[in-house]
């Protein structure tokens, strides 16, 4: 297993139920892998550092998590094709 860390963006305008379900589902890919996850860092509301869609906000959530290459990509293709995220980004952390 290797250590993995990835940000998304979520739209600004999701409702707190939403938001919390999103955060949910991506843990849950990760725990349901047989991955491990270490860390789940919620940002809060900030301003986009340029207009994404016509956004210039978002919720920002960062997850610090161990699985396998194939939890990692399934992921990645998770978060791509959600309309609830506005960018993300998975990288695999140094050893």
């Amino acid at each position: 297993m290797r250590d993995y860390e990835t940000m998304y963006i979520l739209r600004p305008d999701l409702e707190e139920e939403a938001l919390e379900a999103a955060v949910a589902r991506f843990e849950d890919v990760v725990k349901n892998g047989n991955g491990e996850i270490l860390k789940v860092d919620r940002w809060g509301k900030r301003r986009l550092a340029y207009e994404i869609d016509g956004k210039v906000e978002g919720h920002y959530i960062l997850m610090t998590f161990k699985s396998g290459t194939e939890v990692a990509q399934e992921l990645e293709r998770l978060l791509r094709i959600n309309d609830d995220i506005v960018r993300h980004l998975v990288i695999k952390k140094e050893e």
